[in-house]
């Protein structure tokens, strides 16, 4: 933790963000160097331009390989484009636009020239692709998320909403990277002329009765307050408050790439994560002033809620809340809809599925294992620890298959109007009935050969049969739910658990650990799962 964690950010913490603009028309990137190179991760290709790992170069490479993806997959209608409110997102938004132009892609981006939040663009993709159209549209969203300021990101959504799966990234990446290798010859750009628009924004909110009780919320008279953290939400909570008549006030409704408003977060950095109390701490001095307050991340797809009871949840502790809530207030679901959750997710949330009667469904880390699930109705909630979730429409159908942290954020809203009491609340309950688990996430030091050997480690290389005094009952490397690969190990008794799983930016892994017997056994937990790991990764 640094020393200046959870304190407001000083003027030597800030970018400048014309040099950041500069640096991604200026810099020409060196693809032979691996952190030069197009790389996907869970959540598309991030980087700085200062690095030369976010440039002009990338991205027009990216947006020509994404126009030949579609066109090999046959998806020959609409393409979504929307951006978030980082410094890099407004030149990468144009530079896409110019590539999609050349190539006679119809583009539609937002009607008033406002931010997208991801949620909102796979909203747009399902709502046209459901519309019964002989096409298809699938979407871009620019956006890193709740990284640093000095950071872009740029994600490819396919017809389905979500994320697009390694087998659609990998090809991408590899074509954009072969692009920008051989000078970028093969990538067509012009004036982008021909660009239609489309209101993300009133279709989504129009679209919020269907999924959530804003009725509800509105005759119980909750006290929200909407923290965007100068992210893509910032204009969606002020029309939803408007629209549904209901008790919102958007706390901060400030925009500043620099993100100079913000409170440091653990490690001394600006990163906008509403579910980190270092990152919230200044959001937290609201929390007696309103019955729920929210904050969401750049591109909205996290939440954070706070409770003026139990200030600011664990994202572990709220989906088990969530869950309990939305499957015994939605009549509609399947009865055989399953309970989504990746295996880093709390054991909390397998004992509320057990007492609910559902059927559990783990997967690896990655919110897209959850689409094709929340697209069928087969899963009705899908829900990351990392503080993002989606779930279905009241009917039964889908929502987003994107995580949402809007939706989750006023759904805690609605929870205090049905049932009078706070998410925090309900979860001391929860743990009056199923016990009162301790989880943390540490980091521990890998080199670049350890890491490749951990995403690749099989359970059964594992020899240990006892962890903190219980007797192991799994060792996976293949999730329960899907049998994919976990790209690591858990490591599970009846009592706590951990996970391994190598870090795709810095020379470490994380150390997901949980215990239900307190947290003197979570560091006991923590301890030996270490030492197993580097014993199966010889030393």
């Amino acid at each position: 933790m640094n020393d200046r964690a959870g304190t407001p950010a000083h003027e030597s913490d800030l970018i400048d963000v014309h040099e950041l603009v500069a640096a991604y028309y200026k810099l020409v990137p060196d693809v032979s160097k691996p952190e030069q190179k197009v790389v996907f991760g869970t959540s598309g290709h991030r980087g700085s331009s200062l690095d030369a790992a976010f440039n002009e170069t990338h991205i027009a490479a990216i947006t020509q390989a994404i126009v030949e993806y579609r066109t090999g997959q046959g998806i020959t209608g609409p393409l979504f484009v929307g951006r978030d409110t980082h410094g890099l997102s407004r030149p990468a938004e144009t530079t896409a636009l110019e590539v999609l132009t050349a190539n006679g892609v119809r583009v539609l981006v937002d009607e008033y020239d406002d931010y997208v939040p991801t949620p909102a663009l796979s909203h747009a993709i399902i709502a046209y692709n459901r519309a019964g159209h002989d096409d298809q549209a699938d979407g871009i969203v620019i956006t890193p998320s709740h990284n640093p300021p000095r950071d872009g990101g740029f994600k490819y959504n396919p017809p389905h909403g979500g994320p697009a799966d390694s087998d659609a990234t990998g090809w991408i990446a590899n074509r954009a990277n072969e692009i920008i290798a051989a000078g970028s010859h093969d990538v067509k750009r012009a004036e982008p002329t021909e660009v239609e628009t489309y209101d993300f924004r009133g279709h989504y909110v129009d679209d919020l009765e269907n999924i959530i009780d804003v009725e509800a919320i509105r005759r119980a008279g909750v006290r929200i307050g909407a923290d965007p953290l100068g992210g893509a939400s910032v204009h969606y909570w002020q029309l939803i408050g408007e629209k549904y008549g209901l008790d919102l006030t958007v706390v901060n409704p400030l925009v500043d790439p620099q993100w100079g408003f913000m409170t440091l977060d653990w490690d001394g950095k600006i990163r906008m994560d509403p579910s980190s109390p270092s990152a919230m701490a200044s959001v937290l001095t609201h929390r007696d002033d309103f019955d729920v307050l929210t904050g969401n991340d750049a591109d909205a797809d996290r939440h954070g809620i706070v409770t003026p009871d139990g200030g600011l949840m664990n994202p572990n502790h709220y989906l088990a809340v969530a869950i309990q809530y939305l499957y015994t207030h939605r009549p509609q679901w399947r009865d055989d809809a399953a309970i989504g959750k990746t295996l880093v997710s709390s054991t909390m949330i397998d004992r509320v599925a057990e007492s609910l009667g559902r059927r559990l469904w783990e997967v690896p880390v990655g919110f897209k294992w959850f689409v094709p699930g929340l697209i069928d109705g087969s899963v009705a909630f899908g829900g990351e620890e990392s503080a993002g979730a989606s779930f279905l429409r009241k009917d039964g159908t889908a929502w987003t298959t994107d995580k949402d942290g809007i939706l989750l954020a006023l759904l805690a809203s609605e929870i205090i109007a049905v049932t009078g009491k706070t998410p925090s609340q309900l979860y001391s309950e929860l743990t009056a009935q199923f016990g009162d688990p301790v989880y943390e996430r540490v980091d521990a030091p890998a080199s670049k050969e350890q890491k490749a050997r951990l995403g690749k480690l099989n359970g059964s290389a594992i020899t240990a049969e006892t962890l903190a005094g219980h007797p192991i009952t799994a060792k996976l490397s293949e999730a329960p739910g899907n049998g994919a690969a976990v790209g690591g190990v858990k490591v599970v008794t009846d009592v706590a658990w951990f996970a391994a799983r190598p870090s795709g930016t810095e020379d470490v892994y994380k150390i997901y650990a949980e215990s239900f017997e307190g947290p003197e056994h979570l560091t006991l937990v923590q301890a030996e799962a270490k030492a197993i790991v580097d014993a199966a990764l010889g030393g």
